[in-house]
């Protein structure tokens, strides 16, 4: 008796073994062909080499007479040039100052600046004026003040944070020193629509079918977890988990919205 209860006892252990083997081999075959997709995806990478950005020391365009190589040139700014309004209230691209280096960082400073040919302002003397400005360069500038061109082609999902070069422009009626067009080193911050509220349903009421995973674009995952009934329910909630956190993102890379 003692013998059948023991044999009965094996042959039920291999059983389970044989089987919680498999589940275990196909569990690691999905994960590692995960991993393999994600790294050889074009979002992954050495992030791109830093080109520092290099201004001469506190200066500025000098003084010249405007030239009419194009009329086309001339009526892109003429267009964004009011008259009869205060000369310091025009947009950057209707004047043109002589900036200098002798000021203190952050602190007011009195510059002059000359309007270009065609423009009328009410304060201006032989088609010159002063202007105050805060003594800092362009780049140095608050967020606010310029727009940058925003990259989708970076994963804003991963440790530590991605970053991506990118051009930035200061705003039109924003004034600065040294050029308004520069070079910045971002933060990847896109959002490809993917919203975290849905993700987290899905994975409470579907997850164990895969469905948050190829909500998120993760189709291999979203395979696995549909073909092991959801890793047997531990998969699930560790998805649960993840997702709940922030950890499990979109597979394009893109912030929850």
């Amino acid at each position: 008796m003692a013998a059948k209860g023991l044999k009965w006892v094996f042959e039920r252990g291999r059983s389970a073994m044989k089987t919680y083997g498999i589940l275990f081999l196909l569990l690691s075959d999905v994960f590692l062909s995960s991993a393999h997709g994600y790294l050889s995806s074009a979002h992954v990478g050495q992030e791109p080499a830093y080109t520092p950005q290099h201004n001469p020391a506190m200066s500025g365009p000098a003084l010249s007479a405007p030239t009419s190589e194009s009329t086309d040139v001339t009526d892109s700014y003429i267009a964004k040039c009011p008259s009869g309004g205060a000369c310091s209230k025009l947009p950057a691209d209707c004047f043109a100052c002589d900036y200098h280096h002798n000021c203190s960082y952050g602190k007011p400073a009195n510059f002059t600046c000359k309007v270009k040919d065609r423009v009328q302002c009410a304060d201006m003397s032989d088609r010159k004026f002063n202007l105050t400005v805060d003594c800092q360069f362009c780049w140095q500038l608050d967020p606010s003040k310029y727009r940058c061109n925003i990259s989708t082609a970076c994963m804003t999902v991963s440790c530590p944070r991605k970053r991506y070069n990118t051009t930035c422009k200061v705003l039109d009626h924003v004034n600065c020193i040294g050029k308004r067009e520069f070079q910045k080193r971002l933060f990847c911050n896109w959002t490809g629509g993917y919203k975290w509220s849905t993700a987290l349903t899905l994975s409470i009421t579907l997850g164990g079918f895969g469905a948050d995973r190829f909500y998120l674009g993760q189709w291999r995952e979203g395979l696995g977890k549909l073909f092991s009934f959801g890793g047997l329910g531990i998969w699930t909630l560790i998805d649960v988990l993840l997702i709940a956190v922030g950890y499990v993102g979109p597979a394009d890379g893109s912030l929850y919205i």
